[in-house]
């Protein structure tokens, strides 16, 4: 799944499938500007920053079980958002110190280092990184993803999938040659 915020005409977070298909407002209310997402993978947990409402919210990938983690001022200065084990980390953009907070009592705030010009976090572990099964895009005989002639993407599952064309092409009749 694809997960992502929008803040249009109506602010949102989103999930679709990788190739577009099946999108889901998760959230949808009580929701102004999300500016960041993170993903729990292994509980299945969509947190959000929201800097018009000053918060940081979690909903369950299918938007329940919504709670909010913490609010206040402080929030609106926060940019980028990752998870890993018990903390949130995030990016306060006035001074650009890299703060960590508690996920299940946002109390625990705790500035760990000052990085210039920080926008965006992301944290890197063995843990975090699913792992790969075999899936309806690896590479055919041919070398081509999926058996398709440009873009393979993943669908409903990792067993289907959806060819696509680059900007230019059509998809041919037989949905995986581009023309």
């Amino acid at each position: 799944k694809l997960f992502f915020t929008d803040y249009g005409n109506a602010a949102k977070v989103e999930r679709c499938d990788m190739d577009g298909m099946n999108r889901t407002w998760i959230v949808d209310s009580k929701i102004e500007q999300p500016t960041a997402l993170a993903l729990d993978l292994i509980n299945k947990y969509v947190y959000w920053l929201d800097i018009y409402l000053e918060t940081v919210e979690v909903v369950d990938y299918q938007g329940r079980k919504r709670q909010t983690i913490t609010k206040g001022r402080q929030i609106r200065h926060l940019c980028g958002l990752a998870v890993f084990e018990n903390y949130l980390y995030t990016v306060n953009s006035d001074n650009f110190s890299i703060l960590r907070i508690n996920r299940y009592n946002g109390t625990d705030v705790q500035a760990l280092a000052r990085l210039d010009n920080a926008k965006e976090i992301r944290v890197y572990q063995k843990r975090t990184q699913a792992a790969v099964r075999s899936h309806a895009c690896e590479a055919d005989p041919y070398g081509m993803p999926g058996g398709c002639s440009h873009l393979c993407l993943l669908s409903s599952s990792y067993k289907a999938r959806t060819c696509r064309c680059r900007t230019g092409f059509i998809l041919g009749s037989d949905g995986r040659s581009c023309k």
